[in-house]
């Protein structure tokens, strides 16, 4: 998954793109390039981060009111400056940045190698410039030969392009990748999502599939792929570029986490809003989740809540997974869909497979992204903007959507009660970030981690180890508490630390046990308890005391301490938290 940003400005346009383009480096950070139009195409491009980019060549000075540009995420090539986008044809004449995948690149390249075309790169992007070039070459003018050109490509992609030939305007398509259009003052943009842009114009267009865009510095025009004018509406982003910023804080992560009260607060303001949806449902015999990463522990907590609250048959599928199950679905289930950025790929496809015969609903937190206009029902997660790569707050929001869903499908108003006591418990936790700085400090030499719960609490077991791996590169591993010793005990020594999850309820003594399983083979541990639970007290482990809540609850509390201790081991491992290796936000590829 890549970054895009394009515009056609009344003055130059380098400076707002490189500004812009920062915005999205969550997105990848593998390279960064860009082109400009004046008389020919102006081009800059490495490999690094953009600051480190920046530095060597300077990317915002280059001339012109035109340009685009494109943050990388390496799937075919290596980030090295040749694979780095944009990518020209053979005259320089065309310059394209491309966010997707082009599954049929092989057998275009040979085409045109064929024909005489000479290849720079290993991607698959570079195909789309010279194939825009055989057209035009052939006597068709820019925008014909765009329109041919992304008939002939199988995949998903969200381009934005320039020609020599045709240099006041920017050509842009999306298929299965987002593409935004800003509506500006100073002209207009293109760009892979909103944040980008949000200094300029909170104006947005959201495209389609199969959309073409032509973009100048006073008119934006829409077409289909057959070039028939498309009407569009005009979004209002109602937040603003500021809460896109750090806001004084040393990384995003960290000023997500302590959002989080907050956000807590705005997603449970939706309440009414799911209780209007629940008046539509018809009744249902079986609920589905779909999701990837993150999203899917947040669905695990909603399997628990349903099955246990209400009664109702409930599974969650990997959305990379649901083409193997989706003959299972009838029109009494309801398929629920969770995604951050509402844009992931595999989660998109699983939704339009599921809407033949199955009642959808969304859990989303962008406005207007594709997963909304797809599902029949839309819950929104109020999050704001999450630009570091580890979902924090976002996974909190989602948790709380499936909270009010399950309160408002089982008319439990004392569970309803008991949520909106969470924000203000939530903040408790942030007050003691100097014992977990202290924990991070003894553990950031570790080779593993377990972290095992059990019930409601082994998502977060599972949470917990994901949050580690991706941004600490220490292995975790989330297990069932009582699944331990079918093996994984095997492994427990002094050497592997391990994190339990204790909050009171049903699950308490067994879940106890297996701690003193685990302290008997020499292990060290973090018990996240109870404020009140004495048995942990006289303990010689690591211990995190939370505020008195049931197991049933304490997903949304227990997760916060597990975000700030791989924050804080990052932090002692000298790692950019925002930026982990090999990842990047909103995977949108498959």
């Amino acid at each position: 998954m890549c970054g895009i940003v394009g515009c056609v400005l009344n003055k130059k346009a380098a400076p707002t793109i490189i500004d812009s383009i920062k915005k999205l480096e969550y997105r990848g950070y593998d390279s960064i390039g860009i082109a400009t139009v004046t008389d020919t195409i102006n081009l800059k491009k490495g490999s690094g981060k953009i600051k480190e980019v920046d530095s060597e060549i300077n990317l915002k000075d280059i001339d012109g009111n035109i340009g685009i540009a494109h943050v990388r995420w390496a799937t075919h090539g290596n980030p090295t400056k040749e694979n780095a986008h944009p990518h020209c044809d053979c005259k320089n004449n065309i310059s394209v940045v491309h966010n997707g995948i082009i599954e049929n690149y092989k057998e275009l390249r040979q085409e045109l190698i064929k024909e005489g075309h000479v290849f720079k790169s290993e991607t698959d992007t570079e195909v789309i410039p010279h194939l825009i070039e055989k057209y035009m070459d052939e006597g068709q003018d820019f925008l014909t030969s765009v329109q041919t050109t992304i008939k002939r490509l199988v995949g998903s992609y969200a381009l934005a392009i320039i020609s020599k030939d045709d240099p006041n305007r920017i050509i842009g398509a999306r298929n299965e990748s987002p593409l935004i259009v800003g509506v500006g003052k100073n002209g207009n943009y293109l760009a892979s999502d909103v944040p980008a842009i949000l200094k300029e114009t909170n104006k947005v267009i959201y495209l389609e599939d199969k959309e073409i865009i032509i973009l100048e510095q006073d008119n934006v025009q829409i077409m289909d792929y057959d070039l028939n004018p498309i009407e569009k509406e005009i979004t209002t982003i109602t937040w603003d570029s500021e809460m896109a910023e750090k806001g004084g804080f040393e990384h995003f992560m960290l000023k997500e986490i302590y959002e989080e009260p907050q956000v807590i607060k705005d997603t449970l303001s939706e309440s009414k809003k799911i209780q209007e949806i629940v008046q539509k449902f018809k009744k249902f015999n079986r609920i589905c989740f779909v999701a990837c990463g993150t999203s899917y522990h947040a669905s695990l907590i909603g399997e628990y809540l349903i099955e246990s609250q209400i009664g109702i048959p409930t599974e969650v599928i990997l959305a990379s997974e649901f083409e193997y199950f989706h003959k299972i679905l009838d029109d009494h289930t309801l398929v629920i869909f969770i995604t951050q950025s509402g844009e992931t790929a595999d989660t998109i496809k699983a939704l339009k497979i599921a809407k033949e015969k199955s009642e959808t609903l969304a859990i989303v937190n962008v406005v207007g992204s594709s997963i909304t206009r797809e599902a029949d029902h839309v819950i929104y997660t109020r999050a704001g903007p999450e630009i570091g790569v580890a979902a924090t707050k976002t996974y909190l929001s989602q948790l709380i959507c499936i909270y009010l869903l399950v309160a408002h499908m089982g008319e439990d108003q004392e569970l309803l009660n008991k949520l909106d006591t969470i924000s203000d418990l939530s903040e408790e936790l942030l007050t003691r970030e100097e014992q977990i700085k202290e924990i991070a400090k003894k553990y950031k030499f570790a080779k593993d981690f377990f972290y095992i719960g059990r019930g409601f609490n082994y998502p977060t077991a599972l949470e917990g180890a994901l949050k580690l791996k991706e941004i600490t590169y220490i292995h975790g591993e989330g297990y069932p508490a009582g699944e331990l010793k079918h093996g994984p005990l095997a492994l427990i020594d002094d050497n592997i630390p391990v994190v339990g999850i204790l909050p009171p309820g049903p699950s308490y003594n067994k879940t106890y046990n297996n701690l003193q399983e685990i302290r008997a083979r020499g292990a060290d541990m973090i018990i996240l308890g109870a404020s009140n639970d004495t048995q942990i007290e006289d303990m010689e482990d690591k211990l995190l005391f939370n505020p008195i809540i049931d197991e049933v609850l304490a997903p949304l509390l227990y997760i916060i301490d597990l975000q700030l201790l791989s924050y804080y081991i990052s932090i002692e491992k000298n790692i950019d938290p925002d930026k982990p290796k090999n990842l990047a936000k909103s995977v949108t590829v498959e």
